[in-house]
């Protein structure tokens, strides 16, 4: 479902070639979730950027369902569903306002049943979900962005530290919706900084420094303890 293939992207400023991802090659299949680590400027958030199309590759290819989204931007983004850091919704909304209003963006209609069904399933709770999303924590904000992605029928996950700032317990409801979304056969691409959290969700992991993937591990072969050596010895 994913695929970067020599995906490199540099930037120029005052000609000077700054090499923000270079030559990127990984595979995303249904079912995988794939957790890429490394420091910030490793190039894990410009990797997402390019998948969604808000950056253009210096040269490479990005491909989603085997599509360049290059060249097919609209078709690429109706398979994606995207949650950043922090999830960007309506405060004066209620959750399932904002859901209602996000999936009538990706041409959906639900009714309140429905929705309420997607809500649900995200994992939040009943008397939330018409409440103002203004009073919401970020754990629950994260649960529409899930509910939002259900409701779009996305094939693909791309998580940018979705679990930063979460308290123990929201995290671990995070890992295990994650977990079922994968069981449904979605794709899951997410950057962090979690190596616990990694082992624990991940089915694959890359570690990246400055701009390059240089150790691709499968997470049955490790524990959390061999994992947290070989990211130091990288990073």
């Amino acid at each position: 479902m994913l695929q970067a293939i020599e995906l490199t992207k540099q930037y120029t400023p005052n000609r000077q070639t700054i090499p923000a991802l270079n030559a990127l090659n990984l595979r995303v299949q249904p079912g995988d979730i794939y957790c890429l680590l490394g420091q910030n400027g490793a190039g894990k958030t410009t990797t997402i950027n390019l998948f969604l199309g808000f950056l253009e590759p210096t040269s490479g290819q990005a491909l989603v369902g085997g599509m360049n989204v290059t060249d097919h931007l609209s078709e690429t983004r109706r398979l994606l569903a995207y949650l950043p850091e922090t999830v960007m919704l309506y405060p004066n909304l209620t959750g399932l306002e904002n859901l209602r209003f996000f999936s009538s963006l990706a041409g959906f209609h639900y009714s309140t049943d429905e929705l309420a069904g997607f809500l649900t399933t995200a994992g939040l709770q009943a008397s939330a979900h018409t409440s103002r999303v203004g009073k919401y924590s970020k754990g629950m904000r994260q649960k529409v962005g899930i509910a939002i992605a259900l409701a779009k029928r996305a094939r693909v996950l791309l998580l940018d530290e979705p679990t930063s700032g979460l308290d123990p317990k929201a995290a671990n409801e995070f890992s295990d919706i994650l977990r079922r979304l994968s069981a449904d056969g979605a794709a899951i691409l997410m950057a962090t900084h979690d190596i616990f959290r990694a082992r624990e969700v991940g089915t694959h992991i890359g570690i990246m420094r400055a701009g390059r993937l240089v150790e691709t591990l499968t997470t049955p072969d490790l524990t959390a303890q061999e994992l947290e050596a070989i990211y130091l010895q990288t990073v």
